[in-house]
């Protein structure tokens, strides 16, 4: 934030401020061209897990969000409990791909809550609580079923909200963003449920997923095309919300 000002205050240059998740939707964008609303967004991250409503450019409604830990965090705790190490999103990823997702019953949080909020705790705890009962009766676990079983309890509820989150608001676009769409899961779930009912369901590349200077650039661009500039008052927010 301070070399941006220092850039600007001596070259003359905007400054523009952005919005952080504005920027992983956008990044979305670069790939498939310019935005089309309205659109539905789930944006996944190690910090964020949220349904949003976007019904014009720069605009945003929040339906509904993590009430514990996001989706990115949920990935990184199940795998340092198996031992697979920091960040734990791409070793289950890949772990998962030689397991059964139907091997371990773990629950689906909030799938049926009649809302559009999401919870991870109960889930982690149940994988807490098969790993130590499994232990403790000296059988083996076999952890490419249970790191499947996981991504694919989180992945059912991500899914199926979003996908009812487009029904309820008559959209026709989803779009992904944020670090846990690199999820290879997710995107082929996604993809292909939404694709089933008349959805266009659109990602980003995986080097685009994760927090990168080019989705940034992006939303600054367009708004500085619409005019938007920031003062050198403005501060970095780590709590900024996704308003319009």
């Amino acid at each position: 934030m301070a070399a941006a000002k220092g850039v600007s205050l001596a070259t003359g240059a905007d400054l523009i401020g952005v919005n952080h998740l504005e920027g992983h939707i956008w990044a979305n964008f670069l790939t498939h061209g310019p935005p089309e609303p309205p659109s539905i967004a789930l944006v996944v991250s190690g910090g964020h897990t949220m349904i949003v409503h976007m019904p014009e450019l720069f605009r945003y409604e929040v339906l509904g969000q993590t009430l514990d830990d996001a989706a990115g965090e949920a990935f990184d705790k199940v795998a340092r409990l198996i031992g697979l190490g920091f960040p734990g999103g791409p070793a289950l990823d890949e772990m998962s791909r030689d397991g059964d997702p139907h091997a371990i019953a773990f629950p689906r949080s909030m799938e049926r809550s009649g809302d559009f909020d999401f919870s991870m705790s109960g889930l982690k705890t149940a994988v807490l609580r098969y790993v130590k009962t499994e232990r403790a009766a000296g059988r083996t676990i076999v952890l490419p079923d249970l790191a499947a079983s996981f991504q694919e309890a989180i992945v059912d509820v991500q899914v199926s909200k979003t996908i009812e989150a487009a029904r309820q608001h008559r959209v026709g676009t989803v779009l992904l963003g944020g670090g846990v769409v690199a999820n290879t899961r997710l995107r082929e779930r996604m993809e292909r449920d939404g694709t089933a009912l008349g959805l266009r369901v659109l990602f980003p590349p995986p080097e685009l997923c994760t927090d990168n200077a080019a989705m940034i650039a992006c939303v600054g661009a367009a708004r500085l095309a619409r005019g938007d500039r920031s003062s050198l008052d403005i501060g970095a927010d780590p709590n900024l919300g996704l308003a319009s």
